[in-house]
């Protein structure tokens, strides 16, 4: 399933950012905990993934996870990472610099 999240160049320099900081990275998609649907950037390895936990690309060096009945529901979607000024409410790395990931469509 890989192939199936692009990134913004602004995502590109803040996973740079927090990789250069932190290490090597992950990213997993929530589908309603935490801060809604939200993309999740932990160190690679942080959260153990479950068995229906599926990788369905690579990021600026970072898998991407969802579960793999989420995807299936969203109908299989391609996601666009990008990011957005304030941090979220989770436990995001990225919330400390002030900015939060976010995904979409590449259509919109």
């Amino acid at each position: 399933m890989s192939g199936h999240v692009v990134a913004t160049d602004r995502a590109l320099e803040a996973i740079e950012r927090l990789t250069a900081r932190h290490g090597k990275l992950m990213f997993v998609q929530t589908g309603g905990c935490c801060d809604g649907s939200s993309p999740l950037c932990l160190l690679d390895g942080e959260l153990i993934l479950g068995p229906n936990d599926v990788e369905v690309g690579e990021v600026g060096g970072a898998s991407f996870y969802i579960d793999e009945d989420l995807y299936e529901r969203w109908r299989r979607p391609a996601f666009l990472l990008d990011v957005a000024e304030g941090g979220g409410h989770g436990f995001s790395l990225e919330e400390r610099e002030g900015i939060h990931f976010t995904v979409r469509t590449p259509e919109g």
